[in-house]
């Protein structure tokens, strides 16, 4: 099957917080175009069973596809734990997950071996991070810390708040005893509060942004696949966003975080999927 280079990159989140990984992609590869795709009313997927975060996420690919997209960014890492597996050898287009790459980060980068990583209980309780890094390296020690109030945090929008930076603190007290020099925001939500989890984890310990990391893997893969967009073909609205509820709520969302001004988003009824 011939991929199209100009076609749009598809990427999908439980809601918003897979903007973040959206975002590190319009930075760092600006030429490219992007279908976004919150899933607005079935957030969070933190809490919910394998099978279901299967169907959902299967849901989403077949609308994506309908999109013409030439490949997949799973910008959840409760997907990318429960979904990616299943999901990467039913395409014909590269599909990617932001667990590993940040997993491959941190492995990089710790040099006592021990790493921490926070996210949803769903993620914190897959162990996937714990299975991947310990494969890079079986001399890591892993620590997770499932920390639910953040998501909530950030999108009630303190990311800056007094009370965001007291969970923080009750949150990672358990990491800091436990002496890690790398720490994982195993959440796409997460690097919105980066700020507030330095201050309590100090200048000693390495934050990874997966999301971040999760850009530069796409580059690569899609350099290597020879996927990477031409910029030939410039157009008015190169990123589209579609959700399944509340498109004015993400709508204000995505303006205070994205470099770019999100015009219109799309309501679209998944369960036809």
């Amino acid at each position: 099957m011939k991929i199209d280079r100009d076609a749009p990159i598809g990427v999908f989140d439980s809601g918003v917080g897979g903007l973040t990984v959206a975002r590190e992609i319009m930075r760092n590869l600006p030429s490219e175009k992007i279908v976004y795709f919150g899933d607005t009313a079935r957030v969070p997927y933190g809490s919910k069973s394998r099978e279901t975060i299967i169907r959902y996420s299967r849901q989403i690919i077949r609308f994506l596809q309908e999109q013409q997209v030439k490949a997949i960014v799973i910008a959840c890492n409760t997907a990318s734990a429960f979904a990616l597996d299943a999901v990467r050898d039913e395409l014909e287009i590269p599909v990617l997950g932001v667990i590993e790459p940040g997993a491959l980060v941190a492995a990089r980068e710790t040099r006592n071996k021990r790493v921490g990583v926070i996210g949803t209980i769903g993620t914190v309780g897959s162990g996937i991070h714990e299975d991947f890094l310990r494969k890079l390296d079986p001399e890591i020690t892993v620590f997770g810390k499932a920390c639910p109030l953040f998501v909530p945090l950030v999108e009630e929008g303190w990311l800056h708040d007094p009370i965001t930076f007291e969970v923080a603190r009750r949150y990672l007290r358990e990491l800091q005893e436990r002496e890690i020099d790398t720490l994982i925001l195993g959440c796409t939500h997460y690097p919105l509060i980066r700020s507030t989890i330095r201050e309590v984890m100090g200048e000693g310990v390495r934050l990874v942004n997966p999301a971040y990391e999760s850009a530069l893997e796409l580059k690569r893969l899609l350099t290597e696949e020879d996927l990477l967009s031409t910029g030939k073909e410039q157009e008015e609205f190169p990123y589209r966003f579609y959700v399944s509820d509340l498109a004015d709520k993400f709508k204000s969302f995505a303006n205070s975080i994205l470099p770019y001004d999100v015009e219109m988003t799309q309501k679209i009824d998944i369960e036809n999927y």
